[in-house]
């Protein structure tokens, strides 16, 4: 892959990743466990990912023509390498649940209720596999378009709640113990995570390496602020207690929201601007998981195992989300343990193999 994108592109696809799933159903998680200090958990969860982040820009730079899975295959061995390509594929494979979750749950439940749930399927495969066959700058340049999209989304859900917002609904702060709060923020980390992973395999793609760190931890704290407003909203909108009701939260607070007099309807152009960013997420959770394959089997080219990717991947996506029992358990339980456990983890190990290994290091960059 020598096709390169810039830091914006790559601040784009940051904010992309995280945001769908993080307003869709990560505050009703959230709400659920701690009430109306889900925005703290939020933001504890943000910081957290600032430093994971941090810590993948670290081990990057070091090879910075390697990726992730090239630099585990040079500091662990070839075997050891591709069991790190089928970690990172059975991560994907987690994360692709979640986000065809909230994907699913948006459109069906709320617009498409007699719709078959393979439809939607269908639909995300067939899209996410077009774009990630014409390469990751295409995704990319979609990612800048779906960052104007959640603003424009941010600023009507403002102007069309603010007028009903209690600020009484957020008092009092911690009202359900410190420890409670830092340890509900691990539904937002896991969607982090997804983040964190990508930036491990896209970061040689990324041009001006001394950027890296500024454009990631410029992007975590933008999709901060986009997603951080949700929960605050919602709290103040609906209350705590209604959010936790709900496993598409958001979707409930647009439906609250009046812009105007003339558009009550505002959850059917919320989801015209929120399309993007779960693409983005479809196409990304694809593209890196293809990437993982062709590390594991040394394809030449990702493209080849597109299609097998898409068809594994969509019938994992029908098997979770015809069932919503099912579907809010893995994803508030296995999926969150399975993501931090990979997002800390990895770089963590990368960082010290790379560390006491810096002959095997001299080596890999002398084959770059």
């Amino acid at each position: 892959m020598k096709v390169q994108i810039t830091n914006g592109m790559y601040m784009a696809l940051i904010i992309n990743m995280v945001y769908a799933k993080s307003i869709g159903l990560t505050q009703g998680s959230m709400s659920r466990e701690v009430g109306s200090d889900n925005w703290i958990s939020t933001l504890i969860a943000s910081i957290f990912a600032m430093v994971l982040l941090y810590l993948t820009v670290i081990v990057s730079r070091r090879l910075p023509k390697k990726d992730f899975l090239s630099q585990g295959k040079g500091l662990i061995g070839n075997l050891s390498g591709r069991m790190l390509g089928c970690v990172f594929f059975i991560f994907f494979l987690g994360a692709f649940g979640s986000v065809m979750t909230t994907f699913v749950y948006h459109l069906k439940d709320y617009f498409l209720p007699d719709a078959p749930t393979w439809i939607f399927i269908l639909v995300a495969i067939i899209v996410g596999s077009y774009g990630i066959y014409f390469g990751i700058e295409v995704v990319a340049r979609m990612a800048l378009i779906g960052v104007f999209s959640i603003l424009l989304l941010n600023i009507l859900l403002l102007l069309g709640s603010v007028g009903r917002f209690d600020i009484n609904e957020l008092l009092p702060i911690f009202q359900s113990g410190f420890w409670p709060v830092v340890l509900s923020s691990r539904h937002h980390l896991a969607d982090w995570s997804m983040v964190i992973i990508m930036a491990g395999i896209i970061l040689p793609l990324v041009r001006q390496q001394d950027k890296w760190a500024r454009s990631s931890l410029a992007g975590v704290a933008f999709g901060t602020i986009f997603i951080i407003m949700w929960p605050i909203l919602e709290t103040g909108v609906l209350s705590a207690e209604v959010t936790g009701q709900y496993i598409v939260s958001c979707m409930q607070m647009a439906r609250s929201a009046q812009i105007g007099i003339y558009i009550h309807r505002y959850e059917m152009i919320m989801i015209a601007f929120f399309a993007i960013s779960i693409l983005t997420q479809i196409m990304m959770t694809l593209f890196c998981a293809s990437v993982s394959v062709q590390r594991i089997f040394n394809l030449k080219d990702y493209r080849t195992i597109i299609i097998p990717v898409s068809l594994l991947f969509g019938l994992y996506g029908y098997w979770i989300v015809n069932d919503h029992h099912r579907a809010m358990k893995i994803t508030e339980n296995l999926w969150v343990y399975l993501a931090l456990s990979v997002s800390i983890l990895v770089p963590i190990l990368l960082f010290i193999l790379g560390f006491f290994f810096g002959k095997e290091k001299e080596n890999m960059q002398s084959e770059s």
